[in-house]
């Protein structure tokens, strides 16, 4: 984090988790799933450097090139549109509807996307399981930590639908129904 842009420091956090999926009788697990990718969109949340690309050196580092840079509304808008349609084509691909799905965990990116997402869908905000204003944005572990918590909490049951739904930089989605 490039600590002197308060237009990304004090939004991305840190975290990790992972998911481990097994078979159980009466469940049937993953049931859709939908990626997708928009390169025009790579400029507006991207690292620049510190890659191969653009190895980063002694001359060059005070640009801060190694640093997360982000146009936020931009952003805010694509990536409501991008999760909006990840949401509706796993649903679709599944043959669900919005109302066969007892929970909803977002990407924890921001919460007037997750709002705006909910406006959308014409669900409420009960039905999104939420851990955002207790972590902050802890970027690509953000579902797993949230799947976990309400695992824990008893939010699904054996049998649920659930949505979930990211995206990320580059500009990169994706989705996955699943029954719990």
């Amino acid at each position: 984090m490039d600590w002197t842009d308060r237009n990304t420091c004090v939004l991305f956090g840190d975290g990790s988790g992972a998911a481990l999926l097994r078979n159980r009788a009466g469940s049937h697990g993953v049931i859709a799933t939908y990626m997708g990718s928009d390169g025009t969109f790579a400029d507006i949340l991207s690292m620049p450097g510190g890659g191969s690309r653009f190895p980063l050196t002694k001359d060059n580092i005070h640009l801060r090139l190694n640093t997360i840079k982000m146009s936020g509304k931009e952003v805010y808008k694509q990536a409501v549109t991008a999760m909006l349609s990840a949401a509706t084509t796993a649903l679709e691909k599944a043959g669900l509807t919005k109302d066969d799905l007892a929970c909803i965990i977002p990407h924890q990116a921001n919460m007037r996307i997750i709002e705006a997402l909910a406006t959308r869908l014409e669900l409420p905000l009960d039905r999104f399981y939420i851990n955002l204003d207790r972590y902050g944005n802890t970027s690509a572990a953000a579902v797993s930590i949230a799947l976990d918590e309400a695992n824990r909490t008893g939010r699904m049951k054996r049998g649920d639908y659930v949505l979930l739904v990211v995206f990320g930089g580059g500009l990169t989605w994706a989705s996955s129904v699943i029954q719990w």
